[in-house]
């Protein structure tokens, strides 16, 4: 996202598990390109400035890629998927994708259904009814409300003791999380991992202020965002959508939690810096009608990785998703009502 404090564009955060919209985010971009065509000589816009956006594609042929390193043919794809999921079509795209350019089945369960039916192997393979499972690809097990009873921790547990391909496994989910993000920013971390210096750097430059409650000098931080709340937000180490705390929430939590008046602890959160994007005009459709609104912008880099072992198979840069939402609103989802599907329209600077 662009800051315009800084003037840099600034990381938000990184989704390891989940990743959504991959199939109607590039649906949308192919139904501006459409629109901008159809308007022709009316008007200046080209649809070649907007970025081709095939996300569906390249996350099908990453699992491909890893249904194809396991091995077996006549498997399938097991999708874990949330009871009464709302987004099915996105991730049905990514189904078809995989049927008819792959000849790869998918079924869906939930965690629930995968408790009362799968079948861990001796040899570590793991079934569901008829159905050998090659790789698990989560849409669910990202929200504590995923998990709830110990069925569903149950299910999680089989999966990963099986040798099926996770997307992601466990330690790539717990990768993700807000407080990995937030100690990859400390000195010197992000170097164990990258090992040439001017990649470091470069990376570095992309990271908005991160701030554990681990030491005496981060303590610190705790009186600035009292103190300067709207310059902050608070993260807990949740997905999904709608979690941050900001403004004047920030100062009140904070000082539950130094007070010890809430069964939270400082361990559950990170502070980062707020960044401040530029604003500009949108035109969205709400309730069939069409409106002007203030508004904001966030763009996200969908990748695909797949390893064997120590050997990189996958490390590829697919595609993108672009998220707009009205300038007055802080929470960023679409599933949770916060924004909308957008595409990048390319101008000369």
């Amino acid at each position: 996202m662009a800051d315009l404090r800084t003037g840099n564009l600034l990381q938000v955060e990184i989704n390891t598990i989940s990743s959504s919209f991959a199939g109607l985010g590039s649906r949308v971009t192919g139904l501006h390109r459409y629109m901008v065509n159809c308007i022709g000589q009316r008007s200046d816009l080209d649809s070649k400035a907007i970025p081709e956006n095939e996300a569906a594609d390249g996350f099908a042929k990453a699992i491909a890629t890893a249904f194809k390193e396991w091995g077996n043919p006549q498997a399938v794809v097991l999708m874990v998927v949330q009871p009464g999921e709302r987004n099915m079509y996105d991730q049905y795209w990514l189904s078809t994708k995989l049927q008819e350019k792959y000849g790869i089945h998918v079924i869906r369960r939930t965690l629930a259904e995968v408790y009362k039916s799968a079948k861990l192997h001796e040899d570590n393979t793991f079934s569901i009814g008829k159905h050998t499972i090659a790789v698990v690809y989560y849409r669910a097990g990202y929200d504590p409300k995923d998990y709830p009873s110990e069925d569903e921790w149950s299910a999680r547990t089989l999966m990963e003791k099986s040798n099926a391909i996770k997307c992601p496994s466990i330690s790539y989910h717990l990768a993700g999380t807000k407080k990995i993000q937030q100690e990859l920013a400390k000195p010197g971390v992000l170097e164990r991992f990258v090992k040439k210096a001017d990649d470091a750097e470069k990376l570095r430059r992309c990271f908005a202020g991160l701030w554990g409650f681990d030491n005496n000098e981060e303590l610190q931080v705790i009186e600035d965002a009292i103190a300067n709340p709207d310059d902050f937000v608070l993260k807990p180490q949740r997905e999904g959508g709608g979690n941050n705390i900001y403004g004047e929430n920030i100062k009140s939590k904070l000082e539950e939690l130094k007070e010890g008046k809430t069964a939270d602890s400082f361990d559950a959160y990170i502070l980062m810096q707020r960044i401040f994007p530029p604003i500009h005009t949108t035109y969205f459709v709400r309730n069939g009608e069409p409106i002007t609104q203030k508004s904001v912008s966030e763009l996200g880099i969908f990748s695909t990785f797949v390893r064997k072992n120590n050997e990189v198979i996958v490390n590829e840069q697919v595609g993108y998703l672009l998220r707009t939402k009205a300038s007055d609103t802080n929470e960023g989802g679409v599933a949770t009502g916060f924004a909308v599907l957008d595409s990048v329209y390319l101008i000369e600077d």
